[in-house]
């Protein structure tokens, strides 16, 4: 077995986080982009050369089928959040879908679509909950049912699922303290050698500051095990107003780190993006090569899209919506604006004021085995600073690796105060389909009909034992072309969206593929070939052996 230490695919362990000095913009703190195009990988622009475009993408709206009309509602305390869950309870393959409601009512809405066919959902039950801004499922006490943290403006909760998506209050042993923060982040990981996981609310102003809202950020709480249960949560200071945050090994050198993206609206000037280490608990400094960047940040989407098997982030605010190459080493190096990620300003109608990202996710939508990125947009209130219609941005990745907006052409360009989404496969025909929600607007839902898509593979990740669903498990794919695409299985980021779906890779013309999972131990698998059009469960096998279930 190959350990995380070692370094995957012959690539060396990255060393201490560094980062070069550059001068940065005034309005935004980012870098300038470069003067040149930032060269990606020799391997992909080499394997991109003379790849054939993609099938055009198109999206039916399928709002209709929902059994209720949703929407996000509230005053100034909902103007964020605004979140939906995606996840599959009751173990049918189907996700469901939890839709924060703010000020209205929550809605479970229960899958009852046919394999291939149209989307279809029913209503169904949950606790009483008001306030909620967003939630994130995840086996929290490895019965290898799905849970639900739901954060609020208020106290947080946990639902524990039951089985057949009914859920209850959880255990008094679990010792949860919930707080009475506004909640708008949320992120999580199972550490090593235990047995329960580690939580992260990220919280937004404190109400309870006479002096606020402005230079009035709260702070962040961490809740590690006792156990098989919490211990009393840690503050995480100085917070500055999180509207997004993410435990990944985006170093891939065996260690997690916490990111937290941050709304300067509120820090206004001594605030920044943050990078934590988990053990020892201390923020990343200067001095470690953490540059100070300051944004209005509000979601984080991450994912390789250049093939080196280091994640990207795309860091969602007002204006730019930066996409950060990983250079290796801790550094992250602003991708040119020829790359067409940008997302500046609205690309449809006449309002030529900055846009507003919120939710951010990667996945191939057309399955040509490239990486696309669905942006959701929308002014906070009647913010006069920035565009009132603000289309939603789906960026489709070409064959040069830059990406190309085509939200207008497929529809789902809505120009609503779109807030959270989610990109998954909800009718297992191997489509990536949407979910949005929306500000004082219904929630939209987008069946993908893209014809000609290519070939796919949907991966569902398990451990015995606590972390049931393999949370920090590495997943490299190789075609048959040599390219090797990754993922990370991670809970959080996004806007108050969580997902606890199938991995989904798109295999462009492959029928076939090899795959190998780095599990959360740090031990890989063997490669193991694989058939593509499949959804499968993987699990350890004996010693390097990966043991793969094809799902009926």
């Amino acid at each position: 077995m190959l350990h995380r230490s070692q370094g995957f695919r012959g690539r060396p362990r990255p060393g201490p986080l560094i980062t070069a000095s550059q001068p940065r913009c005034q309005e935004t703190g980012l870098p300038p982009p470069p003067r040149r195009h930032l060269t990606l990988p020799l391997a992909l622009a080499a394997l991109a050369a003379g790849q054939p475009v993609g099938a055009e993408v198109s999206f039916a709206d399928r709002a209709a089928a929902l059994p209720v009309q949703h929407s996000y509602e509230g005053d100034w305390n909902h103007y964020v959040g605004g979140g939906v869950a995606v996840f599959d309870c009751n173990g049918d393959d189907l996700p469901e879908l939890f839709a924060a409601g703010g000020a209205a009512p929550a809605h479970l809405l229960l899958n009852t679509s046919k394999p291939g066919g149209e989307l279809t959902f029913a209503e169904g039950q949950l606790p009483p909950l008001d306030g909620t801004t967003g939630a994130y499922p995840m086996d929290i006490d490895g019965d290898d049912l799905l849970d639900l943290v739901v954060l609020r403006d208020g106290t947080n909760a946990l639902l524990r699922g039951t089985g057949d998506c009914k859920f209850t209050p959880p255990p008094a042993e679990w010792h949860f303290d919930g707080g009475q923060e506004w909640t708008t982040a949320f992120t999580a990981t199972f550490e090593p050698g235990e047995s329960w996981p580690t939580l992260v609310f990220g919280n937004y102003v404190d109400r309870t500051n006479p002096d606020g809202p402005f230079e009035a950020c709260d702070r962040n709480f961490l809740h590690r095990p006792d156990g098989r249960a919490f211990a009393p949560r840690v503050a995480l200071e100085p917070g500055f107003c999180a509207l997004s945050m993410l435990i990944s090994d985006w170093q891939r050198n065996g260690t997690p780190d916490l990111r937290i993206s941050n709304d300067r609206q509120y820090y206004v000037r001594a605030g920044r993006e943050q990078m934590w280490h988990l053990r020892p608990l201390a923020e990343y400094t200067e001095a470690e090569g953490w540059p100070t960047l300051r944004l209005w940040g509000m979601g984080i989407a991450s994912r390789d899209i250049t093939g080196d098997g280091l994640p990207e982030v795309v860091l969602t605010s007002m204006g730019d919506q930066p996409l950060q190459i990983n250079q290796g080493g801790g550094v992250m190096k602003n991708a040119p604006y020829s790359m067409g990620s940008y997302a500046t300003t609205p690309y449809s109608g006449d309002d030529g004021r900055p846009s507003t990202g919120w939710h951010a996710q990667f996945g191939d939508v057309n399955n040509d085995g490239w990486d696309d990125l669905f942006i959701a947009k929308g002014n906070v209130e009647q913010m006069p600073s920035n565009a009132i219609h603000d289309p939603n941005n789906l960026l489709i990745r070409q064959p040069d690796g830059s990406f190309a907006e085509k939200g207008g052409v497929t529809g789902i360009g809505t120009t609503e105060r779109s807030r959270g989404a989610g990109l998954a496969d909800l009718n297992r025909d191997g489509k990536l389909d949407l979910v949005v929600v929306n500000r004082r607007a219904p929630l939209e839902l987008w069946q993908n009909t893209t014809a000609d898509a290519g070939h796919w593979i949907a991966l569902d990740l398990r451990t015995p034992g606590a972390n049931s669903r393999a949370i920090g498990a590495i997943v490299e794919l190789r075609l048959p072309d040599g390219r090797v695409l990754t993922q990370e299985n991670t809970v959080g980021g996004g806007h108050v969206s969580g997902q606890a779906v199938p991995l989904h890779f798109g295999l462009g013309a492959a029928q076939t593929a090899e795959l190998r999972v780095i599990w959360p131990d740090a031990t890989a698998s063997d490669w193991t070939p694989v058939t593509a059009d499949r959804l499968y469960r993987l699990s350890p096998g004996q010693g390097a052996a990966l043991t793969l279930t094809e799902r009926p």
